[in-house]
């Protein structure tokens, strides 16, 4: 099985909509993702979202399932360093590598800063059992911190050729990894940028019996925008875009 993750294109938060940069972002990764062979598509409920994807499902003529755990995890905390109201990540290196717990991918969650919002964690917790709600449909079964493959379990081709592609936001792709990878989604917020539109791929390993793995292929791609000439969006992300 593989799974894509696409950021929505340049944002226009306070309309929740995208610039007019993000429109030739998305057009130009329409032209990348119609040519994909996509099961079915998933979005974000969130309007940057949906308008990233319209431009691709028009082409196609195909409609996105909307989950609302889909959402940008934007679950407002004050940030101990600043005093900003915001996401929650961000944070000065200064405070949060000071904290082992920020390392661990359960003890995060035990920490005073996320649970300064009562929402967070359950939000969490709901995103992950809706993701492997989702996988379940394609036949994959969590079993402790992988996979069980239970419509091949027993193919010769052991990897299932079901792609799915969600439209969705940095934060909520972060979370989402890091349950099905085992990392403490703080790693990946922090560690981690995806510029709008990019493209990023999880593909199940299914070496022996009908054990699957998530195993990333490819995080942030940007070469559609690159092929069209169109410069990376520096959205969420605080020092220079590498061009090359």
């Amino acid at each position: 099985m593989r799974i894509i993750f696409i950021r929505h294109g340049d944002p226009d938060y306070v309309n929740d909509s995208l610039t007019e940069k993000g429109i030739r972002e998305a057009k130009l990764l329409s032209d990348r993702v119609i040519n994909w062979p996509v099961g079915q598509f998933y979005c974000s409920p969130l309007g940057r979202a949906r308008q990233t994807a319209s431009y691709t499902l028009e082409r196609l003529g195909r409609d996105a399932i909307t989950y609302d755990w889909m959402k940008e995890f934007a679950y407002r905390i004050e940030d101990p360093t600043t005093g900003r109201v915001g996401v929650p990540w961000d944070f000065m290196p200064e405070y949060w590598t000071e904290i082992p717990q920020m390392y661990d991918k359960k003890d995060w969650a035990c920490t005073d800063i996320y649970l300064s919002n009562p929402e967070l964690v359950p939000a969490y917790h709901k995103t992950c059992e809706g993701l492997d709600r989702l996988i379940a449909e394609y036949g994959y079964i969590r079993h402790h911190n992988y996979y069980k493959n239970t419509h091949h379990p027993q193919s010769e081709n052991r990897h299932a050729d079901d792609t799915i592609v969600i439209f969705c936001h940095l934060g909520i792709t972060c979370v989402m990894m890091s349950h099905l990878l085992g990392i403490s989604p703080v790693l990946l917020l922090h560690g981690m940028y995806l510029a709008p539109t990019s493209v990023t791929v999880l593909a199940t390993e299914e070496r022996q019996n009908s054990a699957a793995y998530f195993r990333a292929q490819v995080i942030g791609d940007t070469r559609h925008l690159a092929q069209g000439a169109e410069p990376i969006s520096a959205a969420g992300y605080f020092t220079d875009v590498f061009e090359g």
